[in-house]
């Protein structure tokens, strides 16, 4: 069997590689690299637009929240202070209040949930 023929040469390339003619891409004309300009130019103003929409927004949501800290009667701070030291004495109240119930029942002999039922103390408080 004779061996097959020589596969061809590749093609002469009339452009060189990465030119428009190889990507199909045409050379921007002065014409649309000029109104490509036009269009970078009004992006920063829309851009500078957003901005200063969004600072109004904040200058109004900071106006908000100063008339909301003025109707408050005390400082945010204080009132979150009186709050914790509230939690903390109704918590030490509440544990003696737990541990007399656990005397009575121990007194008694019965369970300590027998006597929280007894007084009307329900499982959640």
């Amino acid at each position: 069997m004779p061996p097959p023929p020589p596969s061809p040469p590749p093609p002469i390339l009339a452009s060189p590689p990465g030119s428009t003619a190889e990507t199909g891409k045409e050379a921007a004309s002065p014409v649309d690299q000029l109104a490509q300009k036009e269009k970078n130019k009004e992006e920063p103003s829309s851009l500078e637009q957003s901005i200063a929409d969004l600072q109004a927004q904040t200058a109004d949501l900071e106006v908000q929240i100063a008339e909301a800290k003025a109707q408050l009667k005390n400082d945010p701070k204080t009132t979150v202070q009186r709050h914790i030291r509230l939690l903390h004495e109704y918590n030490e109240i509440k544990d003696i209040g737990q541990g007399l119930l656990g005397l009575i029942a121990d007194a008694r002999g019965v369970r300590q949930i027998d006597v929280q039922r007894e007084y009307g103390v329900s499982d959640q408080d």
